[in-house]
């Protein structure tokens, strides 16, 4: 050893390195705003600056909504990789991977507890999960959900996020659709309230399904709402769409969403709902 490398060692023993978190800072997808991590957490991942609204996990909405105490209801067991799908990785490998970066075994999680005082079901598609995509254990999840507000006579909220159906589980994920609609009519028919809070995004088969059959439809501000891609939609026909289409203001405008509420307003919001709506029923 040199003399240079000795005199550099013992000089590194002096100094105390500092680690900087790697999740300190966070930036806004839309204004480019760097925030403080914990501070954009404590305002519920709405940024100060220009108020977009991040995506939030479902334990963080769930705690968002539900007062305290409530309680998870157990996952559906469904069959894993019915068709033995393979792209560039076996379907396993990403529902593993998934699994991995997630607390909960799938995109869809269900709770049941009170939201200021009255009694809900609450279920929870969380995009971060292969982008909340729809299938089988996301419509097994959705009409469990539905069967215990039926058993408990509560309503059922549910918020969406999701890219759209599981491409890995083909027609099998169509058929949620369906599957998803006859607990939503489950719920008509005995007279319980059925909430859609939409978050961004809520695309594709979930739009065409239960996130669109809601008595009351509330969107956060912002989020994309739709069926198919803009561009899509717009080779399609051949015309330029308006300014914010398939955003939650401009659909709130032409009478496809009930109400668009702030996030820090939610649940204040949908205990009024709830509060309306039981004392409709009793009546």
């Amino acid at each position: 050893m040199n003399w240079l490398s000795r005199v550099r060692n013992s000089l590194s023993s002096f100094s105390t390195k500092r680690d900087t978190p790697d999740n300190l800072w966070t930036k806004c997808p839309s204004c480019s705003e760097m925030l403080f991590t914990k501070e954009y957490e404590d305002n519920q991942s709405v940024c100060p600056r220009c108020d977009h609204h991040g995506r939030i996990g479902a334990d963080a909405r769930l705690a968002l909504l539900l007062d305290d105490g409530f309680t998870l209801l157990p996952a559906p067991r469904v069959k894993e990789d019915p068709l033995k799908f393979k792209d560039s990785k076996r379907y396993p490998d990403r529902l593993k991977a998934a699994r991995l970066s997630n607390p909960h075994p799938d995109a869809f999680t269900v709770a049941e507890g009170t939201v200021d005082g009255h009694k809900a079901v609450i279920g929870v598609q969380d995009f971060g999960f292969m982008g909340g995509s729809m299938g089988m254990a996301v419509g097994a999840a959705f009409v469990a959900g539905a069967k215990a507000a039926l058993k408990a006579q509560c309503a059922y909220v549910v918020v969406t996020a999701a890219g759209g159906a599981r491409m890995q589980e083909g027609i099998l994920s169509l058929m949620q659709m369906p599957k998803a609609t006859v607990a939503t009519r489950m719920l008509a028919a005995a007279g319980l309230p059925y909430i859609v809070v939409l978050t961004d995004p809520t695309t594709g088969g979930v739009t065409a399904s239960y996130a669109m059959l809601g008595d009351v439809h509330i969107a956060e501000p912002g989020c994309l709402i739709g069926f198919a891609g803009q561009r899509v939609i717009q080779d399609t026909i051949r015309e330029k769409l308006p300014e914010g289409f398939q955003r939650a203001e401009y659909l709130h405008a032409h009478g496809m969403v009930d109400m668009v509420v702030h996030r820090r307003d939610l649940k204040a919001t949908l205990g009024q709902l709830l509060d309306y709506l039981g004392a409709a029923r009793a009546a």
